[in-house]
């Protein structure tokens, strides 16, 4: 029964972020399907911050009527939602409307929100429920959870990307064709499964974690023990994806129920202006990872190439779960150290983001090391400040439970504060230009 119990635990937990995740994972596709192009990843970020409406909402309830949500009613419903958005993404996601004089994808987007809607609210329902479970159990769930981050990635490179190539083109009329005019077109090649397929995979992993909560809920009715143990796990509740960034419960760094369970293992004596730097880090990191970077991640990387973007995505989509297992095992609490790795991931950053300011001419291109560098950039600026968000949550866990309550705070604040800054640099002053691999004439 115990092994049942893990394996259903894990499950559950992979329908808390794949969904988002793999919206971001399969951008490199969509971004040559749909009319935004390469501005589709800021309207994601700022989508995905109007889904944190969700755990608002979750959290005045259990502010004006505690006791009063039926929780297990909400997760039936999210996962309901959940796997019905994932059914009508394969079949809906490249439909567009005309919007202002201009093709939108707005069933993308509408479909878009309420996945973000069901990710974002599994944050202040999932965990709450768990808790129900002996404590022997949360490990599993939080596996389970990073799961969500990693398997949409690797489903994303077997599914591999489109490769561009150039092929002779005219423009002109039937009645004149020695008018016509030749020039070169990008045509991309199929991948090895379409987006179609990747919605339905994804739908598929919804489905197990419906079919895996049905199963708990009938295995397990609520009790009176609230045994969850403090550790790293549950600071990296939600990281896996620039949505995973508000939380009126545990606020995305440990859980308020959790925080009362057993005394914390450190008596921290942090400064005010200790204090200051770690939320200053929070702030930073969350505004980096979660709304200025992924706004341009298409700038920076397709003038290398679809390849160098489906790989900068995917690879990146998995550091996060990668950078919360290191820091379950090896954990740094300085922070000096801290502030060293928040500078290294800054730099990182500040490097994809001037290769997103020299679009369509970055450094390097039309070279395989311009790819390698621009992969292992995002790979490193999204790993090193993942350790970073995970250990600052683990240092203000065991401070005290105002301080979780700050952290929320300013982890939205940075993750609103990015996007919602970056949109109009990117949509409406257009500061970030697009190209074309076989039209875009860059100096040598």
């Amino acid at each position: 029964m115990a092994l049942l119990v893990h394996v259903l635990a894990c499950a559950f937990g992979l329908g808390s972020w794949v969904a988002v995740n793999g919206l971001w994972v399969e951008l490199p596709l969509m971004v040559n399907a749909l009319p935004e192009g390469w501005d589709l990843p800021s309207y994601l970020t700022v989508i995905i911050q109007m889904a944190n409406l969700g755990p608002l909402l979750i959290t005045l309830t259990h502010k004006v009527g505690p006791g009063r949500l039926n929780e297990r009613a909400v997760i039936y419903a999210l996962l309901s939602v959940g796997v019905l958005s994932c059914v009508l993404l394969a079949f809906f996601w490249d439909r567009t409307s005309v919007v202002a004089g201009a093709p939108h994808s707005t069933a993308f987007f509408i479909i878009t929100f309420f996945l973000s809607l069901v990710d974002c609210t599994s944050s202040v329902t999932f965990l709450p429920f768990m808790m129900q479970l002996p404590a022997k159990y949360i490990t599993t769930y939080f596996i389970g959870e990073g799961l969500s981050g990693f398997i949409p990635g690797v489903v994303a490179l077997a599914q591999g990307v489109g490769v561009a190539k150039c092929v002779n083109a005219t423009q002109g009329t039937e009645e004149n064709h020695s008018s016509d005019m030749w020039f070169l077109q990008t045509v991309y090649l199929p991948p090895n499964f379409s987006t179609e397929v990747f919605f339905i995979i994804l739908t598929a992993m919804m489905c197990v974690s419906l079919a895996a909560f049905v199963i708990l809920n009938r295995l397990h009715r609520p009790s009176d023990e609230n045994l969850i143990e403090t550790s790293a796990e549950s600071v990296c509740s939600g990281l896996d994806n620039p949505a995973a960034e508000i939380d009126g419960i545990d606020l995305k760094c440990q859980n308020e129920e959790g925080s009362h369970t057993r005394p914390s293992l450190v008596n921290p004596t942090h400064s005010v202006y200790q204090l200051t730097f770690i939320y200053f880090l929070v702030v930073w990191a969350n505004g980096a990872t979660n709304g200025v970077l992924p706004s341009v991640q298409t700038y920076s990387c397709m003038p290398y190439g679809n390849l160098a973007y489906h790989l900068s995505a995917a690879l990146a989509s998995v550091a996060n779960p990668v950078a919360c297992t290191i820091a379950m095992f090896f954990q740094n609490r300085s922070l000096v150290f801290l502030g060293v790795l928040v500078l290294l991931g800054t730099g990182f950053g500040g490097y994809n983001m001037a290769m997103a300011a020299m679009s369509p001419c970055p450094l390097l291109q039309g070279y395989v090391a311009g790819e390698v560098i621009i992969v292992l950039s995002w790979l490193l600026f999204t790993g090193t400040l993942s350790y970073v968000k995970v250990m600052v949550g683990v240092i203000l866990r065991d401070h005290s439970r105002s301080a979780l309550v700050w952290c929320g705070a300013a982890v939205q604040a940075g993750s609103l504060v990015g996007s919602v800054v970056m949109f109009p640099l990117v949509n409406v002053l257009m500061l970030f230009k697009a190209g074309d691999i076989c039209n875009t004439k860059c100096p040598l």
